[in-house]
């Protein structure tokens, strides 16, 4: 089979990133997005299917820095919009993968980026949120285009963890943007996909890809909040609603809660740092 195509005969992302890093671009206008996606692109006039196809054999969403601006305990929310956003309307959407393109669901996805001026609030948590992926993997965030400030293109933030797994801290980049060719962090195969959505509005699309083993032939195990006894020596108990600040104790240590959250089988205190912190 040739490399650098599917066996469905589309053009793998790896290959639009080689050409589009040998023209000396971050990507082909054309085929904007197409490094970012872990699945078909759609002509927009139909939703993607339930499961979305991942052909490409994708290799994990890589690491990025988290920067000096990332703050714990921000609020449960898909939108990061307030009264009085003032910016570009910005829609992200996309898909969590494990590695055999199954979705993955109750991941926890931690977003913060900067204003339309480019500046942060570390007092509050305006462009602050977190959320977790639906049955289908799926997430949706509503934003606003981030700002510039010096030394970076722009970008948004995210932290990304499956259920009893280590967190993935990245960020995402816009095609297009002349800072991409001088920001020393920037990374092509972080690019979203970004279209005009109307009315002065943009939306996004990029689908994460874990390091989690999974079997093709077997469904994948998703996490399902409901009572069950309390942990061993604890009081922290799957199917409760734990606010910011709250304490648990798990195995006979204490835990300070960071994100509210239900609690699921695989989000046990020591294994969610993003979620608990040990007291």
């Amino acid at each position: 089979m040739d490399r650098d195509t599917t066996p469905a005969g589309h053009v793998t992302r790896k290959t639009v990133l080689r050409a589009a890093l040998a023209a000396g671009m971050a990507a082909p206008a054309v085929l904007m997005g197409v490094p970012a996606l872990a699945r078909n692109l759609t002509d927009g006039a139909t939703p993607p299917p339930i499961t979305p196809e991942c052909h490409d054999g994708d290799a994990p969403t890589i690491e990025q820095m988290e920067g000096p601006y990332f703050k714990p305990n921000s609020p449960l929310r898909t939108s990061l919009l307030e009264p009085g956003t003032s910016g570009v309307p910005l829609t992200v959407s996309g898909y969590v993968f494990g590695r055999a393109c199954k979705p993955i669901s109750g991941v926890l996805m931690d977003f913060w980026q900067a204003d339309t001026n480019g500046a942060y609030d570390n007092t509050g948590f305006r462009f602050r949120g977190h959320q977790f992926t639906g049955a289908d993997g799926g997430f949706k965030l509503t934003t606003i285009v981030p700002g510039l400030y010096p030394g970076r293109t722009r970008h948004l933030h995210v932290k990304v963890q499956a259920p009893g797994r280590p967190i993935l801290t990245t960020q995402l980049y816009f095609p297009g943007e002349p800072r991409n060719n001088t920001d020393s962090i920037f990374d092509a195969r972080l690019l979203m996909a970004v279209r005009d959505a109307g009315g002065g509005a943009k939306e996004a699309a990029f689908d994460f890809v874990l390091n989690i083993a999974q079997d093709p032939g077997t469904p994948t195990p998703t996490p399902t909040p409901t009572a069950t006894a309390t942990a061993p020596g604890g009081t922290w108990a799957v199917g409760t609603a734990y606010r910011a600040g709250d304490s648990a104790t798990y195995a006979g240590r204490a835990y300070v809660c960071l994100q509210a959250h239900t609690a699921q089988p695989g989000w046990e205190p020591p294994l969610v740092p993003a979620l608990w912190r040990a007291a």
